[in-house]
């Protein structure tokens, strides 16, 4: 007992003593560093470091625990697939049918069928959406070998029609969920993402022009691709920002690679680019880092669009070696590098014209046309009483005639045929040309052009015996000389001709002669030397052979060369001619055509477009919108621009309308909606050329758009107001019942979309809403 008693009190003291330590050595600690927690000594009852250490040491491993694996998630936007679906539905039922040529699907045809036999074709357009087409004949077997020759021709069974229908089918398809991503990036409500793509799902223009070969769906395909891949770009940072804006590059090239007026959106994706480095000014950066930004931004910008634009001239001309049709708008050595053709005629032909050269001068740029002159005289009045020389008429002809062949000739020289070595022409010598059937030479007076009367006459010289002398010198200049002894040259050389008694240049003047001209070009003489239409070059050579005349003229009738070398043009000589022509190409197209249509009538949708009339029935295709849909925008239009005049005026006054993250959303609307409406259709007010409906498709997808946000916007206002929030609840069954119209009115004009019903005229008749909208029907007996 006592030893256990004394064992107890030891303990007790003991252990108060080990109290009364910690408490102390908690003070310490305390006053020591508050922060900070205090080191447990050996023995207080918790394990030292090393302890743990070696404890952790002894633990058993776990040869059972799992190793990390890498997981991809993968997100699927069910509304985004869900409009897709309903796209495809509509755009791709029954797309073979009908089974005849459709409106421009006559000349896209045609040039898909150039392509598969490689024969070169010249379009005013770039050739990207063609040569899509091409590719999708050419996966499904397509030879080329099917006659385009006029609309409404049946198909025959070996042109794979679904098969060239089906990538502008699948790009109109796309269309409908790329306008639901688009309106999400603009910061407007998943619902109304939702509306702007079914407004697109249910337009009747939208539907009709993804069914057939044209190229307006792939065209703003790429368009709305472009500007939603560079929105996204200017809301990314760093890598992702970079990554975003080259596939927006990459699809605005396709754009403007298709049609130029895809030029229209690369010039709004510059202005989005813009605006984003201007808003960053104000941010606190080093000019130098800012200026970096924008360097790299520009230059993908215009890069990778320039390398797409060059890349499919280079699939273009390296596909079509062949001459063909188009060829004679091009230039004589363009011509020439071509299999066939020209290229038949003049390989062989002598190189330096020389004295007693027999050559057809050819007008080197802007329209096509060879220097010409027949027996008829200029009349001695013109229609403005003004006197004429009488002399024998020289023109610009658009086509290949004998009357087109002259002589190049030495003033001092009576003999014509060529001399052994021959007498080369150089740069500054002065010759006279010879007309090659009537072998009057070239000449002009001080006499006013018939139709630009500010120019001097040009005429091949008739001696009347009555003082006007002739006048038949021209020297030589040579543009693209390389030295000044150069040797004038067929088909390479530029030349001028200048008339030694005026300093005037021959010119072509681009207006045609009345009736006693034949409609020909005028060909004048133009103190204003340096303009391009002063430039010709030799397209046609030979040596003259014979003295006797009528043994020349049959020479120059029978004149073709056997070819022995090929004229070689490296690609960008043949792609900068290229460019030139088209931009100067000006074709003459059909003027007062019965479906052509102006800028101002297409807010109204004034005309229609018969794409297609069954040649059994009353069936038909038209190019025609859904008028509910379509007048709705315009409305949208104008009530976004007096909104925005409203809130500039305000803001000017200090009131504040909208909060930032709303007044964000208008301003990006718009930027890219309203702006993008207008870029895509002022254009078309400055062209001098007929113009149709399908001409304003590309604004007309912005306008839809818009329409999409000035509906979200006026729920906004109605739903932040007060006063107006009771309207609510009215405004959102408006709108549900708009909605149900728009469907009822795009089934209803479904059947000119598809062309599959025979409709009477009692139909034709309930579906001409408009007496502007030009119908067809067929009398049945």
């Amino acid at each position: 007992m006592i030893l256990k008693k004394s064992t107890e009190n030891k303990s007790s003291k003991i252990s108060n003593k080990v109290i009364e330590l910690s408490e102390s050595e908690k003070e310490k600690c305390s006053l020591e560093n508050a922060s900070t927690t205090c080191k447990r000594e050996v023995g207080d009852g918790a394990p030292a470091e090393n302890e743990k250490e070696t404890m952790e040491s002894k633990q058993p491993v776990d040869v059972d625990e799992k190793v990390k694996s890498v997981y991809l998630t993968v997100e699927i936007d069910v509304v985004f697939v869900g409009l897709l679906l309903m796209a495809l539905c509509t755009r791709l039922y029954n797309l073979e049918e009908p089974r005849y040529i459709v409106f421009d699907e006559l000349h896209y045809g045609r040039y898909v069928s150039l392509y598969a036999k490689g024969v070169f074709f010249f379009d005013a357009h770039p050739p990207l959406g063609k040569q899509m087409l091409y590719f999708a004949g050419q996966m499904a077997g397509y030879d080329g070998n099917f006659t385009f020759d006029r609309i409404g021709s049946p198909y025959t069974e070996s042109v794979p029609v679904k098969a060239l229908r089906l990538v502008p089918a699948i790009c109109g398809s796309l269309l409908v969920p790329l306008s639901y991503q688009l309106m999400l990036e603009v910061s407007t409500y998943q619902i109304t993402a939702f509306l702007a793509a079914a407004l697109v799902l249910f337009e009747n223009c939208f539907l009709v022009q993804s069914r057939f070969m044209l190229l307006e769906s792939i065209q703003i395909l790429f368009s709305l691709s472009g500007i939603l891949c560079v929105l996204k770009s200017t809301r990314k940072k760093s890598f992702a920002s970079v990554i975003w804006l080259c596939f927006g590059a990459l699809s605005l090239g396709c754009c403007f690679s298709i049609k130029y007026s895809g030029l229209y959106t690369y010039y709004l994706a510059i202005f989005l680019i813009g605006r984003q480095m201007w808003k960053r000014i104000d941010q606190i950066e080093s000019t130098f880092k800012l200026f970096l930004s924008a360097l790299w931004r520009f230059f993908i910008l215009i890069f990778i669009p320039l390398l797409v634009y060059v890349g499919v001239f280079y699939a273009h001309l390296s596909m079509l070696p062949k001459a063909g049709p188009h060829d004679s708008v091009m230039t004589s050595a363009f011509q020439a590098s071509l299999k066939g053709g020209l290229a038949s005629i003049t390989k062989g032909q002598p190189l330096h014209v020389s004295h007693g050269s027999q050559i057809t001068l050819r007008h080197s740029h802007g329209r096509t046309c060879w220097l010409h002159s027949h027996a008829h005289v200029y009349p001695v009045r013109y229609s403005d009483a003004r006197g004429s020389s009488h002399q024998q008429q020289v023109t610009c002809y658009s086509f290949k005639d004998v009357n087109n062949w002259w002589i190049v000739k030495r003033p001092d020289q009576l003999s014509l045929a060529v001399s052994h070595p021959p007498d080369a022409i150089r740069h500054g010598d002065v010759v006279q040309l010879l007309h090659g059937i009537t072998s009057r030479a070239l000449n002009s007076h001080d006499v006013a052009a018939p139709v630009s009367p500010q120019s001097q006459e040009v005429s091949c010289y008739i001696d009347y015996n009555v003082s006007m002398p002739a006048q038949n010198l021209w020297r030589v200049e040579i543009v693209n000389r390389e030295n000044e002894d150069s040797t004038w040259d067929s088909i390479r050389s530029m030349v001028r001709l200048i008339h030694v008694d005026s300093g005037s240049a021959l010119r072509y003047s681009g207006r045609q002669l009345p009736s006693w001209g034949f409609h020909q070009h005028e060909v004048v003489a133009d103190k204003v030397i340096t303009h391009q239409d002063t430039i010709w070059n030799v397209e046609e050579h030979r040596y003259t052979k014979a003295e006797d005349r009528r043994e020349r003229e049959r020479e120059l009738v029978s004149a073709e060369m056997i070819p022995t070398a090929v004229t070689q043009l490296s690609f960008w000589e043949k792609f900068l001619e290229l460019q030139y022509k088209m931009i100067s190409y000006s074709p003459d197209a059909p003027q007062g055509h019965m479906f052509a249509s102006e800028p101002a009538e297409w807010p109204l949708l004034v005309r229609s477009i018969a794409y297609w009339l069954s040649p059994n029935s009353n069936a038909q295709i038209h190019l025609i919108g859904n008028l509910v849909t379509w007048y709705a925008g315009t409305i949208s239009v104008l009530i976004f621009g007096a909104l925005l005049a409203v809130y500039a005026i305000r803001q000017r006054r200090a009131y504040v309308d909208l909060p930032p993250h709303a007044a964000q959303k208008f301003s990006d609307a718009g930027c890219i909606l309203f702006l993008g409406y207008w870029l895509h259709y002022l254009p078309y007010f400055f062209m001098d050329r007929t113009l149709f409906l399908h001409h304003y498709l590309p604004a007309y997808i912005f306008k839809i758009l818009l329409l999409a946000y000035v509906i979200d916007h006026i729920f906004y206002i109605l739903n932040t107001s007060e006063k107006l929030k009771p309207f609510t609840h009215v405004f959102i069954i408006c709108i549900t019942i708009w909605l149900a119209y728009i469907i009822r009115t795009y089934k209803m004009f479904s059947v000119l979309s598809y062309g599959n019903m025979d409709l009477t005229e009692s139909d034709l008749l309930n579906l001409r809403w408009k007496d502007t909208w030009d119908f067809i029907l067929h009398k049945k007996n």
